[in-house]
């Protein structure tokens, strides 16, 4: 349904923008309908502006995102507002969203009127209501209300009701409970798990390893903007290769045992024990180590060598 293929984005920085960033490097993977991708990483690897070229709120550099078919870059006006009607996303902070000086049950109105201006005033609350219940809400609880007056929780879970009316395809749910407490995330992720059981694709992005394996099918591993380690989450999480991969997951705290920051042995590139003439241009991004696992080189986006035999 969703495709990435040699996605790239650089930014021009610098003084008079002589010099070029590259925030996403070559990035290529799908999704599905039914579909949950977990889409990891450290802070700023690239992982939110993927995110955002997807809703073509930034534009790509290289290479193509295509939806249903159609790449979205070729999309205009029309056919770009009906990409959004199944396209949507949810950002990390829900208070960024609402205008303060509006009730929330504005971001409702304003798909409305947008997208189902003939609808009529029974019907619409009857949508409304559905919607809101789909997501643990209760209409008079939270629809007369202001943003200050909910909590994020409630805030994030009406946006998601949101892009529920406009029956959409896609999630990107750009870390959407990392400003949740506890108690108020495992609502979310349920939610999520819900969306997937009825055929909702979602790009979960995130830095939370735990949050990604608990929810994801697959999961990509991001690293200054370039795909490391990707596959089958049982796979990448039961068998680590790349070691940013390992060194992320050493990272996780344990319950009963003290953190110590221990140095990785490394071992040979099993990128270069595959395709020994090198990372070739033309040749794979990645390289499988297992039926649904891929890797790349030891010493991408790094000027060292990478440990090839």
């Amino acid at each position: 349904m969703l495709k990435l293929e040699g996605v790239s984005k650089t930014y021009k920085v610098g003084a008079f923008a002589r010099q070029d960033l590259a925030a996403v490097r070559d990035v290529s993977f799908e999704l599905r309908p039914g579909e949950v991708v977990s889409l990891i990483g450290e802070s700023g690897s690239g992982k939110s502006t993927i995110g955002r070229m997807i809703l073509r709120l930034t534009s790509t550099t290289s290479g193509t995102i295509t939806f249903g078919g159609k790449d979205i870059a070729t999309l205009r006006r029309g056919a770009l507002r009906d990409y959004y009607r199944e396209a949507q996303g949810v950002f990390q902070d829900p208070f960024s969203t609402y205008n303060p000086v509006f009730k929330a049950d504005r971001v409702l109105t304003m798909i409305r009127q947008s997208y189902f201006p003939d609808v009529g005033d029974a019907d619409w609350r009857t949508r409304v209501r559905e919607a809101l219940a789909a997501v643990s809400l209760n209409p008079d609880l939270v629809l007369d209300k202001y943003p200050h007056q909910l909590s994020g929780g409630q805030l994030q879970r009406l946006l998601i009701a949101r892009a529920l009316l406009l029956d959409i395809k896609l999630l990107v749910a750009d870390e959407v409970i990392s400003m949740l407490d506890a108690s108020t995330r495992i609502d979310v992720l349920n939610l999520l798990a819900d969306l997937k059981e009825r055929g909702l694709a979602v790009l979960f992005i995130t830095h939370d390893l735990s949050l990604g394996n608990y929810l994801a099918d697959q999961t990509v591993i991001l690293r200054r903007g370039s795909i490391v380690e990707r596959g089958a989450t049982a796979e990448v999480f039961g068998d680590p290769t790349h070691p940013y991969t390992r060194t992320l997951l050493s990272s996780v705290p344990r319950l009963g045992e003290r953190w110590t920051d221990t140095e990785l042995e490394h071992g040979p590139c099993r990128y270069h024990q595959l395709h020994p003439d090198g990372t070739d241009p033309a040749g794979p991004a990645l390289a499988a180590v297992g039926d649904d696992h891929f890797v790349a080189c030891f010493a991408l986006g790094e000027d060292r060598k990478c440990g090839q035999p």
